[in-house]
């Protein structure tokens, strides 16, 4: 396990300039895909429709009611 995290470990103290802006760009752009994204567009469907603590039943009904078509 120790060799493989030297492997890491000095692969990323090698790294240039580019190699360095690249693991930025990555890492803000799957930000925005996690966090940014969500926010605007994934609302929390099941918190805002079922009671408190009446969330499984709520998620069985869904499904159970999606099987009867």
């Amino acid at each position: 396990m120790g060799r493989v995290w030297a492997f890491y470990r000095d692969g990323f103290r090698g790294m240039g300039r580019l190699g360095r802006t690249l693991w930025a760009v990555i890492l803000v752009k799957l930000f925005v895909m996690f966090f940014v994204l969500k926010l605007f567009f994934f609302p929390n469907v099941i918190k805002e429709r079922a009671a408190d603590g009446d969330q499984a039943s709520y998620v069985a009904s869904q499904i159970l009611s999606a099987n009867k078509d």
